[in-house]
């Protein structure tokens, strides 16, 4: 793993990933008494809506692709397992997501999408191995908040309302581990490029943090569908949003978004799977 620092110590020194976050805290205090920049708040609205539909049209193609696989009598679709199909899917929808969202504005206006707007400038480190278990501790207090708030003031919210993973009937070991690729390492590496890698580095230059920040955590809870999951991914998205801030890059996040879907996998699939064996 990769300590780039920008300071002279070698880059295995321990306290390089300390001395990262602490340089980065006084470069946003620094920027915040440079006079105010001219916002684009036009951005605010057209940024999250291309995203949305960038990535909502990439779910519609593959799905398309799928059904026209049916009816065409595609017959390594009636052969394949079906999580090796939700699998390949997922991974697809990502792919033709990021083909869109980032190949139409380079074809139209010649915008690159560079490293430094998606966060990915160096590789994780130490100190965001470190936060991403804090920073868990931050995003389940407020998303049991939130949820608390919810519960409280709106009569009959689904706050136990289960989520559809697209993984269904697994039975063998195989089945588990394309799942848990699917669902815990691939998905929060994608979601990160997309929302706090590409959505929030444009709009953190374009309108201001508050507004970024609530822009992409909206869009971000607003796309996981159901009421109780967009108000917990929204929490989740403040917090990811905040390691971005801090750290200058999305690997926090990015193992934060793991951690969560790791504990949120353990509690779907093998806890079920291990009390039906116990019982």
């Amino acid at each position: 793993m990769s300590e780039n620092s920008s300071s002279n110590k070698p880059a295995h020194s321990p306290k390089s990933g300390l001395a990262r976050v602490k340089h980065r805290i006084k470069s946003i205090r620094r920027n915040k008494a440079v006079k105010k920049p001219e916002y684009k708040w036009g951005r605010l609205l057209l940024l999250p809506a291309w995203v949305f539909i960038s990535f909502t049209l990439s779910q519609w193609i593959v799905q398309l692709g799928v059904q026209l696989s049916v009816w065409a009598g595609f017959p390594l679709l009636q052969t394949v397992n079906s999580s090796v199909l939700q699998t390949i899917l997922t991974a697809l929808v990502f792919l033709v997501a990021f083909t869109i969202t980032f190949g139409v504005p380079y074809l139209f206006r010649k915008q690159i999408v560079t490293k430094e707007l998606l966060g990915i400038t160096r590789l994780p480190s130490w100190s965001d191995i470190g936060l991403a278990p804090l920073s868990y501790i931050v995003y389940a207090l407020l998303s049991a908040s939130i949820a608390y708030i919810a519960v409280t003031y709106v009569p009959g919210f689904p706050v136990d309302q289960a989520q559809d993973v697209g993984f269904k009937s697994m039975g063998h070991r195989e089945e588990y581990l394309l799942a848990f690729i699917a669902l815990v390492v691939v998905a929060p590496i994608a979601e990160e490029l997309l929302f706090r890698g590409y959505l929030y580095g444009k709009l953190r230059a374009r309108v201001p943090l508050y507004a970024a920040v609530l822009a992409t955590s909206v869009l971000f809870g607003f796309i996981h569908g159901q009421w109780n999951l967009a108000l917990d991914t929204f929490a989740l998205s403040l917090v990811l949003c905040g390691l971005r801030e801090l750290t200058g890059s999305i690997w926090a996040g990015v193992l934060l978004h793991m951690l969560k879907n790791a504990i949120a996998f353990y509690l779907t699939f093998v806890v079920p799977m291990t009390t039906g064996i116990g019982g």
